[in-house]
């Protein structure tokens, strides 16, 4: 079976796909930790294994995908790889990692692996010219091309890390939740500043996304995934679709290309 690993810089998330379930290839477990680049692959072997016990979940790891924006993490997941599962991973971003369309930016320009995968995904679900919004620690747009290929995008601050930022350099201003508040106007502090953060958000993306559209000069599709995707998805009609899976989708994608391509 494939263990897919998306590390991000907030969580990294471990899922387990299996292609011979017998109603069809499927991931059969997720699960979620924090992304800690002093995490030994012990560590990550005896927390693993213990869900897979709970779960009871006896597998057979065959072979590895990663996809990390946190380079220092990588080495030991390749252990964990190694050590554990006997197996080779394929990183995405790395020489070895064959993608499904190569991405047109400028020269030296080192995409983000998540970007690649969430390009990946999106385009096989839903075909190009796509603007594909991704709500992590960063909250990027990426630009699918009509062939597949990611193009360039835009990379704006996360919503908790304005949030925190707010916090940090505003001595009198607490740390909020995001959520969506009941009013436009808050009427106190912490109403004020997630009014502001929901809202300012939502105008973020749209105005954005119809900047791309103005220049790109075509209708183009919208994807929102990560966590906060479907609460803002509330009060915008801009999304053509919510995907919290996009990203692991496009893992197994880029390792079945791998399979085929070798």
């Amino acid at each position: 079976m494939l263990l897919a690993i998306d590390c991000g810089n907030t969580n990294t998330v471990f899922a387990i796909w299996d292609d011979s379930a017998a109603d069809g290839a499927r991931f059969i477990a997720t699960w979620r930790i924090a992304t800690d680049h002093r995490r030994t692959a012990d560590e990550y072997y005896v927390w693993l294994s213990s869900l897979m016990l709970l779960n009871r979940l006896e597998v057979r790891i065959a072979e590895v995908i990663i996809s990390s924006t946190v380079p220092r993490v990588v080495f030991n997941l390749r252990v964990l790889s190694n050590r554990y599962f006997d197996c080779r991973p394929l990183v995405v971003g790395k020489p070895e990692c064959l993608l499904p369309h190569q991405p047109r930016v400028d020269q030296g320009t080192t995409v983000g692996p998540d970007r690649l995968v969430n390009t990946a995904g999106a385009f096989d679900r839903h075909g190009g010219n796509l603007i594909v919004v991704d709500f992590g620690t960063a909250t990027t747009f990426d630009v699918v091309d009509i062939d597949g290929a990611y193009i360039g995008g835009v990379i704006a601050p996360g919503v908790n890390l304005s949030l925190e930022a707010l916090h940090m350099a505003a001595a009198a201003l607490p740390h909020v939740d995001v959520t969506r508040p009941q009013q436009a106007i808050g009427t106190n502090t912490v109403a004020c500043m997630q009014s502001g953060v929901y809202w300012g958000y939502i105008g973020l993306v749209e105005g954005i996304v119809r900047a791309i559209r103005q220049e790109r000069d075509r209708p183009m599709k919208v994807i929102g995934t990560g966590g906060l995707a479907s609460l803002f998805a509330q009060d915008t009609e801009i999304f053509e679709s919510i995907e919290d899976d996009l990203t692991m989708h496009g893992l197994v994608l880029i390792h079945d290309y791998n399979k085929e391509n070798a």
